[in-house]
């Protein structure tokens, strides 16, 4: 299949609210070429086909590592290259793409982790609030699975420079991803956060919803409560035993 006829069919998969239909319609696809014709969809405007295309990317490269690793690494490089400044472009859905695709799958996770937070470093200082809303997309969508790269590469020590940020959802995604990776000493930071009713929307479980950077911080503060009192549970027994 030619990429124009790959081309063609993904904008319309793309808009098909059954994201394991495109699977399953793009499973016979050449891997490659279709990869490549992918990238393309992450700049798409219209929000469920490019929060689609993140989500086919993940799996499309999950696949790719484990028949060819180092093809995928090539890919991986293609992506990295769209977020430096020297490409001319600015990488529109790149950092999401990588978010994905890292929390998918293992073996890339393990390389390129700290290339996804060395984004949050002033060397690689993702500077427009759109790509600061994906990065820290990225980082709750890695952490929400591998939270330990995140904290191995200190992560965690960035995310306060991003509650000051003047976009609320910049701030608002920063709040849950201290709540993701369990930092309870960012608690009385959060609390600024609470009443704060400016709308964001979300991507996840394949699905966009609208939520608001008030509700992120409560839902952030309340896992940590959670995790406070399950240490604290466990502390408890310990002694008395």
């Amino acid at each position: 299949m030619q990429e124009r006829q790959i081309k063609k069919n993904l904008k319309s998969l793309l808009a098909d609210d059954d994201l394991d239909h495109t699977l399953r319609a793009t499973a016979d696809y050449p891997l490659k070429k279709t990869i490549s014709t992918l990238m393309a969809e992450l700049y798409n405007t219209d929000e469920k086909k490019k929060w689609h295309a993140v989500s086919l990317m993940g799996e499309l490269m999950h696949r790719l590592a484990r028949e060819d690793m180092e093809s995928a690494r090539v890919m991986m490089r293609r992506i990295l290259w769209n977020l430096n400044e020297e490409s001319g472009g600015i990488g529109w859905g790149m950092v999401e793409a990588m978010g994905e695709i890292l929390a998918i799958n293992q073996d890339l996770a393990r390389e390129y982790s700290n290339l996804l937070v060395s984004y949050m470093r002033e060397e690689n200082f993702l500077e427009h609030p759109v790509q600061q809303q994906g990065l820290m997309w990225a980082l709750g969508r890695l952490g929400s699975i591998r939270p330990e790269l995140l904290l191995k590469y200190d992560a965690d020590g960035y995310l306060t420079t991003y509650l000051e940020s003047p976009d609320l959802r910049v701030a608002g995604l920063a709040c849950r991803n201290f709540g993701i990776l369990g930092i309870s000493e960012a608690a009385p930071h959060l609390e600024q956060f609470i009443d704060l009713e400016a709308q964001i929307t979300l991507y996840e479980n394949r699905s966009l919803f609208t939520t608001t950077v008030g509700q992120l911080a409560r839902q952030a503060l309340n896992r940590l409560q959670q995790e406070e009192s399950i240490r604290t549970g466990s502390a408890a027994d310990t002694r008395s035993s």
